[in-house]
């Protein structure tokens, strides 16, 4: 099975894809994580990733999409992937589908994490309380979520067109969203 979370900043897509990635056995695809990998490995696409890292630039897709590619065709993959936070853009979702389909595959469920504005302000201002996080101050925060309505937002209507999206109640207990997303793929 694959599936992507999706979600705004604050939804709680990282802690719902670990949970997830645990329950359901996928190898979790996190882009931040697998260009860490790639840099400390000193694999190739790391080290073209850590040249725009080093500038403070975004690493282009084809740097992304190579290192999930390349997770992709690994045999720890073959019975699917867990992506949190990817892809982010109508585009990257169009690579994806390829990647996959070139394996035989496709996105089998995206679940949309659905949190109400004011509470993702809430979520990511605690969170920079607790976590020292100079990230997430109201400016930054307003900013990733302008970006994310912008950029990301397009793919519900994307993928609710294909018949996959789910959505998935963001609001509660960890457990308890937990339990919406098991339901909604009949874990």
């Amino acid at each position: 099975m694959n599936v992507i979370l999706l979600g705004p900043p604050g939804s709680g897509k990282g802690t719902q894809g670990a949970l997830l990635s645990e329950r359901a056995g996928l190898p979790r695809i996190s882009t931040g994580d697998l260009l860490r990998e790639a840099v400390a490995a000193g694999t190739p696409l790391g080290a073209q990733a850590q040249g725009y890292m080093d500038r403070g630039l975004l690493v282009p897709d084809e740097i992304i999409l190579g290192l999930i590619a390349d997770v992709l065709g690994s045999p720890g993959a073959a019975g699917g992937v867990l992506m949190d936070g990817f892809p982010r853009t109508v585009p990257q979702a169009e690579a994806v589908d390829r990647l996959l389909g070139e394996r035989g595959r496709q996105i089998d469920r995206v679940l949309l994490i659905e949190v109400p504005e004011h509470e993702l302000e809430r979520r990511l201002l605690g969170r920079a309380r607790v976590q020292g996080r100079c990230d997430d101050t109201p400016e930054t925060i307003h900013e990733r979520l302008r970006v994310y309505e912008e950029q990301t937002a397009p793919l519900v209507e994307y993928y609710r067109r294909r018949g996959v999206l789910v959505d998935i109640p963001g609001v509660g207990s960890i457990e308890d969203i937990a339990q919406f997303i098991a339901k909604a793929l009949d874990l």
